[in-house]
C-alpha cells in the first residue's frame, strides 16, 4: 500500500500495475490529503467562506471539492471573495492588504504543508496581523498508517512510504510501526524507477522475513528529516484526535492550534454549523481510502462520478485514487 497521493498518481501514470506479476497487488491508502479530509471540515470551510466578512484563500484543488450543500467553487459564482493562492505567505500579505476583512486560509494537508503554514502564522503573531486565520484540518501520517494494521482483513504486506512528508519528518517516525508489528516500510521517491526500487525492496524483506523501515529516497530524506520544520510545527501546533473520511476518529492523527497560536483558529473563532453534513449517496471512497476497494468497484465510478461532476473527493483533487484510474486506468 503506498500512502501519498503523488505515489498513487505515478503508480497509474507509469503503468506499473501492469508491469508487475499478479501476485504483486498495488492499493492506494489514505494519501490524499482533500480525499481524507471528512464532510464535514468541507463544510466548516465552506461555512466560513460564505459569510460577508471573509476573503476565503485556498490551494486550487480543493476549489470543487464537494461539501454537502456546495463548493468553493459555485460560492466564487455567486460572488463571495474565494482566491487560489499557491503558498499561504500570499495570505498574510492578503490580509494586510485588506485590513478590513478577515482572511481565512483552508489549512488542509499532511506534514508536508503544515510547516510553511506554521512559519506563516508565526510571523502573523510577531507582525501582529490580527485579521488573518487558518482552518486546522492537518492530518499526520503515522496514526492512520497503525490504524489500517489494526484492520488485519486489509492484509497489508508493506508499505511504499511517502516521500514529501518524510523529507519533513524523517524515517524515524515510521520505525515504531516497523517494529511493533514486522512489516516492510521503504521511503521511496516518484519516479517510475524509485517506485519499482521500493518495491522491491519491501519483497527482499518479505522473503528475508524481516519487517524495517528503509529510505530508498536518500537523496532527499534524512533519518530524522527537517528539525527546523519539525521546530516551527511543534511551536504552532499540537497533536489532537481528528476524523478522517470512510476511517473514522482516530487518536492523535491531527493538528490544532497550542494555546499560543489559538487565536488564529478559524472554526474557534467563526463557530461554523454542519449539523446537516453528510456523505454523498452511493459514493465509496471510504472503502477506496482503505483500500478495501479499487475505485472501479464503485457503483459512481465512470458514470454518475466523473472529473467534470465529482460525487467524491477521491474523483476531485490530482492526487485523489478514483482521479487516477480514471485518467489513466480505465
Amino acid at each position: 500500500m503506498e500512502i501519498c497521493g503523488t505515489h498513487t498518481m505515478d503508480i497509474s501514470r507509469y503503468g506499473l500495475r501492469k508491469l508487475l506479476p499478479s501476485a504483486i497487488n498495488l492499493v492506494s491508502g489514505p494519501g490524499c490529503p482533500v480525499c481524507v479530509t471528512p464532510i464535514r471540515d468541507i463544510d466548516m470551510c465552506l461555512e466560513i467562506a460564505s459569510m460577508p466578512e471573509v476573503i476565503t484563500a485556498s490551494f486550487g484543488d480543493m476549489m470543487r471539492v464537494p461539501g454537502t450543500r456546495t463548493n468553493l467553487a459555485s460560492l466564487k459564482a455567486a460572488g463571495h471573495d474565494i482566491r487560489i493562492v499557491y503558498s499561504p505567505e500570499e495570505c498574510l500579505d492578503m490580509a494586510v492588504s485588506n485590513p478590513l476583512k478577515k482572511v481565512v486560509f483552508m489549512g488542509i494537508g499532511f506534514e508536508t504543508t503544515s510547516p510553511a503554514i506554521a512559519l506563516t502564522v508565526m510571523a502573523a503573531k510577531k507582525r501582529r496581523v490580527m485579521n488573518f486565520f487558518v482552518v486546522p484540518s492537518f492530518k499526520t501520517v503515522i496514526p492512520p498508517m497503525e490504524a489500517l494494521l489494526s484492520a488485519p482483513a486489509l492484509n497489508i504486506a508493506g508499505f511504499i512510504a511517502p516521500g514529501h512528508v518524510s523529507a519533513i519528518i524523517g524515517a524515524t517516525p515510521y520505525e515504531y510501526l516497523t517494529a511493533r508489528y514486522k512489516i516492510p516500510c521503504v521511503i521511496t521517491g516518484f519516479e517510475a524507477l524509485d517506485i519499482l526500487t521500493g518495491i522491491l525492496m519491501i519483497i527482499n524483506q518479505i522473503l528475508r522475513k524481516e519487517g524495517k523501515t528503509e529510505i530508498q529516497y536518500k537523496r532527499i530524506v534524512r533519518k530524522n528529516g527537517n528539525p527546523v520544520a519539525k521546530k516551527a510545527m511543534k511551536t504552532v501546533f499540537k497533536a489532537v484526535d481528528s476524523s478522517w473520511r470512510g476511517i473514522g476518529l482516530i487518536p492523535k492523527s491531527g493538528l490544532g492550534f497550542t494555546p499560543d497560536y489559538a487565536q488564529f483558529d478559524a472554526v474557534r473563532h467563526f463557530k461554523p454549523k454542519t449539523g446537516y453534513s453528510r456523505e454523498p449517496a452511493g459514493c465509496r471512497c471510504g472503502e477506496v481510502l482503505k483500500g478495501i476497494i479499487k475505485p472501479p468497484e464503485c457503483p459512481l465510478f465512470d458514470l454518475k462520478c466523473v472529473p467534470e461532476n465529482p460525487k467524491g473527493a477521491c474523483m476531485v483533487s490530482s492526487e485523489g485514487s478514483c482521479a487516477a484510474y480514471y485518467k489513466y486506468e480505465r
